[in-house]
């Protein structure tokens, strides 16, 4: 690969997430669907030749290509105004459509992929203009006998309820996070199963993976490495003084600056042992600066981060302490998007009583659901 190029794809996945190129990748019942955010809204026109399908935008997204593993699709490339995106053997259709921004969501480019014959005969998703164009191009018949049809597979979530058996986190006179972390886990993974993700939990009682903490936090980030996993989200409370309040979302990084670093020590263990794990999140952070595929799953992370944040300050009505980054080692796999929430502070008087009671749960459980809906593209 050439310098300018690496300079390239590493300089436009730091850019906003309005401009990122590198798709989000869902698998759903029949069909795989491929996601492009777009600076602004845009039409298109698509044709299906060879094993590939290619639209032509009439905006320009930054070079970027890469490999895509679902069901139905290999790779993605994206040159100026022309995204496109490698078909698997055996798949002679797709469809695809622009779709305006709306929202907090921004303008979009949807393909989608039949990965069944039901699912070929599927209308396209409406374009910008609100009609329904389908732009699926057949391929002739072939005298080969059809493959036979792949079993849908159910994208994946990893919810890791924070802390749990000998690390009940922080304590308060109204929560224990460890009690409050799996209480909310547990209500989103109902909300999630409802609408077809297959949940992962990281713990379902109150329990830890290690009584080493280093080794406790890297087995649940290991679990974001086990199939083929869409997101991983770590549910934590927060604690400092009195007068601090609200909720706010993390993707891994090195922290913005002039940031207190007390936060990720406490989450990585605390002491000696959250400072060590600190440390080495911090470097990782610096070195995946040089890692292309590592900046395109920040991109990723950053996008789920910022739908999470927004979803959760709109139900609660809490403070807006925003989306930042910093080094806990939980969220350090480089392979998957994932963040860090802080659902509010246990300590503060004001959030304290409200993340007691399991209506305020609820609430905070069905936006943290529908934003990582949002994410993967599902209704």
């Amino acid at each position: 690969m050439s310098r300018m190029l690496l300079c390239t794809l590493l300089t436009g996945a730091l850019l906003v997430p309005g401009a990122q190129a590198a798709p989000r990748v869902g698998s759903h019942d029949g069909f795989t669907r491929v996601v492009f955010d777009l600076p602004a809204s845009a039409k298109s026109s698509v044709k299906v030749q060879g094993q590939s399908i290619t639209v032509q935008l009439n905006v320009s997204l930054k070079a970027e290509q890469g490999p895509l593993n679902a069901s139905g699709v290999t790779a993605y490339a994206v040159a100026g105004k022309t995204v496109t995106v490698t078909l698997a053997r055996g798949h002679t259709q797709a469809k695809a459509s622009v779709l305006p921004a709306s929202g907090s969501q921004n303008a979009r480019l949807v393909i989608d992929v039949p990965t069944s014959a039901a699912a070929s005969k599927v209308p396209a998703t409406p374009n910008s203009q609100g009609t329904r164009t389908p732009v699926a191009v057949a391929r002739p018949a072939s005298t080969a006998p059809a493959p036979a049809a792949k079993p849908a597979v159910r994208p994946r979530v990893v919810l890791d309820a924070g802390h749990g058996g000998k690390d009940p986190g922080a304590q308060s006179p109204w929560t224990s996070e460890e009690e409050v972390t799996l209480d909310i886990a547990l209500r989103t993974r109902a909300e999630l199963v409802k609408h077809g993700v297959d949940v992962v939990m990281v713990r379902e009682s109150d329990r830890h993976l290690s009584v080493n903490k280093s080794q406790d936090l890297e087995a649940r980030s290991r679990l974001a490495k086990n199939g083929t996993v869409s997101a991983f989200v770590s549910i934590h409370v927060n604690a400092a003084g009195p007068g601090a309040q609200g909720i706010e979302t993390f993707y891994f990084g090195q922290p913005m600056a002039g940031r207190n670093r007390s936060l990720a020590v406490q989450e990585n263990g605390g002491g000696t042992v959250g400072e060590a794990l600190t440390r080495q999140a911090s470097t990782s952070a610096q070195n995946m600066l040089g890692d292309i595929l590592a900046q395109a799953k920040i991109a990723f992370s950053r996008d789920l981060a910022h739908k999470v944040q927004s979803r959760l300050i709109a139900a609660t009505g809490a403070v807006n302490r925003g989306v930042q980054t910093d080094a806990f080692y939980v969220i350090s796999n480089p392979t998957t998007p994932a963040i860090l929430v802080e659902v509010g502070f246990g300590s503060s008087p004001v959030e304290g009583p409200k993340l007691a009671q399991a209506a305020y749960r609820e609430r905070i459980s069905q936006a943290l659901a529908r934003a990582i809906l949002d994410f993967l593209n599902t209704k």
